[in-house]
């Protein structure tokens, strides 16, 4: 017997560490450079590594007379290359808790759902082999508009559901921030928040199905 039909997993601090600010805020740094911008504004920095919209980064941009679409197509392709080299290197690495997925009973679809790029999901699933779990994956495009479609909006956890032809209600989603929780709440899926060292202390606005430390325990609680 199963509970769930579907799992839906967050990647970053849930499959794989988290990217360090320190390297983000570097290959930002790098991205205003390749555009000709040698000393931008720390807190400009700030808000495009904390998670800036699409009307913030225009402001940005205006500040230093550049297009957006060329200054974030740099900004993306060096955040891009940052996170392939750690993960080449093992500066950052697979938790070991993941191979609880193993676990999962046989009938039980997963896929990955992130606000990092799709190309990075595809290159973590190759890099750890969990190619052969995952069902579907969504990441978002290297596009200024797809910030507008980044958790806590829906589409892609919507997306990934229709892929696997599964009712939200019948789905779980596995996550360590507000915005994952919040996204599982408005589509309609039961939610699990993972207590990592990195979100230790978050204070959840939307409170999740279910609070766990390890992703052993979603082994038992997909299988009833």
């Amino acid at each position: 017997m199963t509970i769930y039909d579907a799992v839906l997993f967050d990647s970053d601090g849930v499959l794989v560490e988290p990217p360090p600010v320190e390297t983000q805020t570097d290959a930002t740094r790098a991205a205003f450079r390749a555009v000709g911008i040698e000393d931008p504004d720390r807190q400009h920095i700030d808000a495009i590594v904390s998670g800036v919209s699409v009307d913030e980064l225009h402001e940005i941009c205006s500040a230093y007379e550049l297009e957006p679409k060329t200054f974030w197509e740099a900004r993306e392709r060096h955040d891009e290359e940052s996170q392939f080299a750690e993960f080449r290197d093992g500066s950052r690495a697979q938790y070991g808790d993941v191979c609880a997925i193993s676990d999962f009973p046989a009938a039980v679809d997963c896929g990955v759902v992130s606000n990092n790029h799709h190309s990075t999901i595809e290159f973590v699933l190759k890099q750890f082999a969990l190619e052969s779990f995952c069902d579907t994956y969504y990441g978002r495009e290297m596009t200024i508009e797809s910030l507008r479609l980044k958790k806590p909006n829906t589409h892609y956890l919507e997306c990934a559901l229709d892929d696997l032809s599964v009712s939200a209600e019948s789905a779980l989603y596995i996550g360590d921030s507000k915005s994952d929780i919040v996204a599982a709440e408005r589509a309609g899926l039961e939610s699990v928040f993972v207590r990592r060292s990195h979100c230790r202390e978050v204070e959840l606005d939307t409170t999740p199905t279910y609070k766990i430390e390890s992703l052993h325990d979603v082994a038992e609680l997909v299988s009833g």
